[in-house]
């Protein structure tokens, strides 16, 4: 095989490979943002809780504070009985009392609902207590586990480079500056096999001499409908030309 046509195949196997690493690499921040946010939305959770336990308590204290209030305002009211002079005042002063004691069996019923409501949360917040450390030490993990994979791929990622620039460097000048040009106004891949007669990147089909030729692999020939540099794998024998289409010679001077 040509050597430029060689070397111009594994060029474009390592930008393919460090193009994957660096999607991998580019992923690595939002998942790590991912993780941080679960336990950010945990912890916030697990306060937002807390605070609500805190607002329980004081809510039940006024609550019980309104009883007081309702049974001194009773004890006044049965004191003041013994002081009225008239039937109707008696009778309103004892309808005042039943509606202070009706008052308090409502805020009674509304401590209770608080007391339940409490019990839920008090147990949610427990939960939560309990897992915090270990919801901290797992995302801790995976987000060191994220960063030494990203290391790993940018180390990775930088030997590929290295590789490409040696590999680059043994091209001549027109193949380099073709291979370049077609990478950055054709979607990949800027280099295709041809299999079957047929041009892999567009599916024309190659006149059996262009075919023939590509096939030796003794030039660089790219394809003269998608103009994407070509290449063979194979054995002659095993893959007979087929009629159609052509191809053009890149001159490699």
């Amino acid at each position: 095989m040509n050597p430029d046509l060689k070397a111009i195949v594994e060029v474009q196997q390592l930008d393919h490979q460090a193009a994957e690493l660096t999607v991998a690499i580019d992923s690595m921040p939002k998942q790590i943002q991912t993780l941080q946010s679960q336990l950010d939305n945990f912890i916030h959770a697990h306060e937002e809780r807390k605070k609500r336990l805190a607002a329980n308590l004081k809510e039940r204290k006024d609550l019980e504070g309104d009883i007081k209030a309702n049974q001194e305002k009773i004890t006044r009211h049965r004191d003041q009985l013994y002081q009225v002079k008239t039937n109707e005042q008696y009778k309103a002063m004892l309808k005042e009392i039943e509606g202070e004691e009706a008052g308090i069996r409502k805020i009674e019923d509304q401590i209770l609902e608080k007391m339940i409501e409490s019990e839920e949360i008090q147990k949610l917040v427990q939960d939560a207590a309990a897992r915090l450390e270990g919801e901290k030490a797992r995302v801790a993990a995976e987000i060191k586990h994220l960063q030494d994979e990203q290391q790993k791929d940018v180390n990775e990622r930088e030997s590929l480079q290295a590789r490409r620039k040696e590999v680059a460097a043994t091209l001549s000048e027109s193949v380099l500056e073709l291979y370049e040009r077609i990478r950055t106004y054709r979607k990949p891949p800027a280099v295709v096999e041809v299999r079957n007669g047929l041009c892999t990147a567009c599916n024309i089909q190659l006149r059996p001499q262009v075919y023939n030729e590509i096939r030796t692999g003794e030039t660089v020939m790219v394809c003269e409908n998608c103009s994407r540099i070509q290449y063979y794998v194979g054995a002659p024998a095993e893959d007979p030309a087929l009629g159609g289409g052509d191809g053009t010679r890149v001159s490699m001077s």
